[in-house]
């Protein structure tokens, strides 16, 4: 290994170039949500997505250095689109119009704002005191969210004299309209409108409350304009994230981890459009809209939503897979990286980064844990045919080559790399399984070629990098790579020792998680979270159990919250939505080990870590079920597991690590 000074004058580097979240601003709350109690003197901005069917937004909030509320609203409406009609091809604008700025008390304007205190769980809310002196004081709540069905972004404001005096206030009529170029955009000219429901004057008595909204709104050619009921809206929206938040439900003694993974199941599900091309998943973070990638959706996400139980997010991964199936050929020419403009079109701008091992790998583990026979014969052919390209790809070492990877040459992957035979490996175990289920020929051929791969997997990537006995992630790989973990996350754990050791060595953990590449300044989420995972499969649980919750305390009540995030420093740590579901993976697949092998049947490795007495997982929809799994300690190394469903308990008592095969 490198000398302790090197490593410790890399990770002073690491540490100086990343973004450390270095205070921790919010507490979770009574409510469910988490709360930042602000401060005197706090001066702080952050920012958060939200989306629902037909728009999304990124609001830009903060407090200021004098105590006061700042905003600035990022509107996307993906089905409105642009030309050129490619990826980015959708109306976009980012407004700083606030419809208090008109507003008066007593015939000033509203200043001398004190925040209390923000919240999010169902929105963005605020609550703020001011205090005018002989002019009034009054409180102040504003809430922000997106509409489930609308292409709209509403806002609530509520105003009550908490003082001693009445308080006249003036609502003037507001809002502004907007048509966009008819040049630029591929139905015409867009009208965007910001729109107030109430105006007039207020007279309030100590004690009493006026309260008005707006809306941000976007419509296409000959669509009828949008009158929000804005308590209604705001009524959806609750019932999509307590429905959401009300599966899949995470007990453990760290609370934590529990409401991360809260936020995690609403991020991961709310950002689904609904298309002319059906609901399409999208990643978000003002680029990535009304399209699907084989990465994000494919692999990512569409594993995760047979257990939410949520039916739009399963109708979207049946609907991307469908979309996916439609570049089958007889040549076997890759299918492309993404479906764009609500797939109308395609990018494959990287060529093949694995795509069809991304497809296979997610199409294979969704329609096991869906347990819907009907879909799974129709995802058959694709997933079929995906294993074969893959099997084509294969070199003269035995294992898959590749243009690139899902990094798409940000960094370099080789002619084979180590996530696209990984994921492949896993996909043919999937589909063996599959195979048996439905009766299909090829499960023991697909089983037996799986068996082969992981030999030549270890035989050609197995290296001793900067004194690690890990993975090189292509021939000639010489750095550490955060990707390195991918074998863990496959039960592959030959090298599980010198790959953890690695992963959380200071070459490559930062207080952001893992670094892409040693001695770079750049991290992407999703290999931390593919890392988490992967070391609790392997057993290392309390190493998996202490970096979990580093992790989730950093991006649930740090700087930047409350989701996983993308990258840094390209995309300014966006909120994609897909990382929220790599985030539940950890838990279903790594905390509980959860893998799939049947319709109705799974195995079962529950990790429970030694400061803990207990962990549950309850609301578990995967398998035709709705199941509770109850793992507690029984002494002298010993779990006790319960599995409930429809009323049926099965109780087992195992070894730590052991493995149990539950059929429904």
């Amino acid at each position: 290994m490198k000398p302790l000074a090197t490593l410790f004058a890399a990770a002073a580097m690491t540490f100086a170039a990343t973004p450390v979240s270095a205070r921790q601003y919010w507490v979770p709350d009574a409510n469910g949500g988490i709360t930042w109690n602000v401060a005197k003197g706090d001066n702080h901005s952050d920012h958060i997505e939200m989306a629902g069917k037909r728009v999304a937004t990124v609001l830009r909030y903060g407090v200021d250095s004098k105590g006061a509320f700042t905003i600035n609203k990022s509107m996307v409406w993906p089905m409105l689109r642009t030309i050129p009609n490619n990826t980015g091809g959708c109306v976009m604008r980012r407004f700083g119009w606030n419809p208090l700025d008109a507003v008066t008390v007593n015939g000033r304007s509203m200043t001398n704002e004190k925040v209390n205190k923000i919240s999010l769980k169902n929105a963005l809310e605020v609550e703020s005191d001011f205090n005018n002196g002989y002019y009034g004081s009054w409180k102040l709540r504003r809430t922000y969210f997106p509409a489930t069905d609308l292409p709209t972004l509403i806002e609530k404001y509520t105003l009550v004299n908490n003082g001693k005096k009445a308080l006249r206030v003036e609502i003037p009529e507001g809002g502004f309209v907007a048509m966009t170029d008819p040049a630029k955009g591929v139905a015409g000219s867009y009208r965007i409108e910001g729109k107030t429901d109430k105006n007039g004057v207020f007279y309030l008595e100590p004690g009493d409350s006026v309260a008005f909204t707006a809306h941000l709104t976007a419509t296409a050619p000959g669509e009828k304009g949008v009158t929000p009921d804005a308590d209604a809206e705001l009524a959806k929206r609750k019932d999509l994230v307590d429905n959401l938040m009300g599966s899949l439900v995470l007990e453990t003694p760290d609370p934590i981890i529990n409401k991360m993974m809260d936020f995690a199941k609403v991020r991961a599900g709310e950002s689904i459009y609904a298309t002319k091309g059906g609901p399409l998943h999208g990643p978000g973070g003002e680029s990535y809209y009304a399209a699907i990638w084989a990465n994000d959706q494919a692999e990512y996400v569409n594993p995760f939503f047979p257990y939410t139980g949520y039916e739009y997010g399963n109708a979207s991964a049946l609907n991307s897979f469908r979309h996916f199936a439609r570049f089958m050929n007889p040549d076997y020419k890759t299918i492309p990286s993404s479906i764009i403009a609500e797939g109308d079109d395609i990018w494959n701008g990287a060529g093949d980064r694995g795509d069809c091992a991304m497809i296979a790998y997610g199409a294979s583990r969704y329609a096991l844990a869906r347990g819907d026979r009907a879909e799974a014969e129709e995802l058959w052919p694709l997933i079929t045919w995906c294993l074969e390209y893959c099997k084509r790809q294969i070199n003269e070492d035995g294992v898959v080559a590749s243009d690139s990877d899902e990094l798409e040459g940000r960094f370099p992957s080789g002619k084979a790399n180590l996530c696209t035979s990984s994921l492949y490996y896993d996909a043919l175990l999937s589909a063996s399984y599959l195979a048996k289920e439905l009766g299909k020929p090829n499960g023991k051929q697909y089983a037996s070629q799986a068996a082969q791969l992981r030999k030549n997997i270890d035989k050609y990537f197995a290296h001793e990098v900067e004194g690690f006995d890990t993975y090189a992630y292509y021939k000639g790989n010489d750095v550490l790579r955060s990707w390195i973990c991918i074998p863990l996350t496959v039960g592959i754990d030959e090298r599980a020792k010198g790959t953890i050791d690695a992963l959380f060595s200071p070459r490559l953990w930062t207080e952001n998680g893992l670094l892409t590449q040693a001695g770079d300044k750049t991290f992407w989420d999703r290999s931390t979270l593919y890392a988490l995972r992967g070391v609790y499969a392997v057993g290392a649980t309390d190493k998996a159990t202490e970096y979990l919750k580093k992790y989730s305390n950093t991006r649930l009540l740090g700087e930047h919250v409350p989701y996983a995030i993308e990258a840094w420093p390209e995309g300014g740590q966006r909120h994609l939505s897909a990382e929220s579901g790599l985030y539940g993976r950890i838990i279903t697949e790594g905390l509980f080990g959860i893998r799939p092998t049947g319709f109705r049947s799974f195995s079962l490795t529950p990790r429970l870590p030694s400061e803990w007495d207990n962990a549950s997982l309850r609301h578990i929809r995967a398998f035709g079920a709705d199941m509770d799994i109850e793992v507690k300690r029984a002494g002298n190394s010993k779990l006790k597991v319960a599995v409930m469903n429809g009323g049926k308990k099965k109780e087992y008592t195992i070894a730590d690590g052991k493995t149990i095969n539950v059929s429904l």
